[in-house]
């Protein structure tokens, strides 16, 4: 009996917090396409000013610390960068030397997966982006699937998300 109930326990608050996550998750969507609408830059723009700084091995439009920004990752001479382009002129704003563990983990997982690419992440969003017509791209991060380098790239159209996969080989 004990044995069930903490079973029915557990399962409720995994039922709440996923409840709360989803909540947070639509929040930030929703805040996000606001920005988009608004944001005359594009992530494609943004990929390529990003270029004198590496190569681009993902790119995001985000909102860290209730400032609204495209970030992308370059890779060079087996160093990794944080590039922010401003979203407005689509110059470099900044660009510094990712350092924080989790950063450095992201960045040479997708670097192994541009390293496999056969053509640019910039390439493939420009292809998901004309594929969906309406749409505007918001991220692009690419990763190995059974060694092959594919990108997620996620798509606005209003406040409206989806999600295509895109080969780079």
């Amino acid at each position: 009996m004990k044995k069930m109930l903490s079973c029915g326990v557990i399962s409720a608050i995994s039922l709440l917090l996923t409840g709360y996550l989803s909540a947070a998750e639509y929040k930030d969507q929703a805040e996000l396409a606001n920005y988009l609408a608004g944001a005359p830059v594009t992530l494609e723009q943004g990929l390529m000013a990003s270029e004198p700084q590496g190569r681009p091995i993902s790119g995001k439009f985000e909102v860290e610390d209730n400032v609204f920004q495209l970030s992308v990752y370059t890779a060079k001479g087996g160093k990794y960068r944080e590039v922010i382009v401003d979203w407005k002129t689509g110059k470099i704003a900044k660009s510094e030397i990712l350092k924080g563990a989790g950063d450095l983990k992201d960045a040479k997982a997708q670097s192994a997966a541009m390293a496999k690419a056969k053509i640019t992440l910039r390439a493939a969003v420009e292809k998901a982006v004309a594929a969906n017509p309406g749409f505007r791209s918001a991220a692009a991060i690419p990763a190995l699937e059974k060694g092959k380098p594919v990108a997620t790239v996620t798509l606005v159209k209003g406040t409206q998300f989806k999600t295509e996969k895109e080969k780079l080989d």
